[in-house]
């Protein structure tokens, strides 16, 4: 866990290093204009962003490493598997649902770069798949 703290904290760095560069780059590359209007703003921005959601994260991972309480079984080299927990929640690795869902994402996303009236169309298939994937334990051969 501390390990990818650090890689966070070093990511926004090179993030931070990267926008100072490229900005001082696009006004030395125009020096006709303005500084201003030599920057190419929505790199700059989007740069400046990785920065803070770098920094966001590498805050976030660090307040839990710190609030777990001492090192977990997953973060010790020399644990073995028994040492977790082994409940790791439940999953349904035979459920098809999920990539119908990717589907219905997928029909919408393209309804915006093609043809609204796909939107209409991803939404409904996303109204079945998210019905059919929390009643999947509810009928057929998982019903419980």
């Amino acid at each position: 866990m501390k390990t990818n703290v650090n890689l966070w904290w070093i990511l926004g760095v090179f993030f931070l290093i990267v926008a100072v560069v490229y900005t001082w780059w696009n006004i030395i590359a125009h020096p006709e204009l303005e500084w201003v209007h030599a920057i190419e703003w929505v790199g700059t921005v989007a740069l400046f962003f990785s920065v803070f959601m770098s920094g966001l994260i590498g805050f976030y991972v660090d307040r839990v490493h710190k609030a777990q309480g001492g090192e977990l079984p997953e973060d010790i080299l020399t644990a073995d598997i028994d040492d977790g927990d082994p409940e790791m929640g439940e999953f349904s690795p035979w459920s098809w649902w999920p990539l119908v869902l990717a589907f219905s994402a997928a029909l919408a996303i393209i309804g915006l770069a093609v043809g609204t009236f796909m939107i209409p169309i991803g939404l409904g298939v996303f109204v079945i798949a998210i019905v059919g994937w929390v009643f999947e334990y509810y009928r057929g051969y998982f019903a419980r």
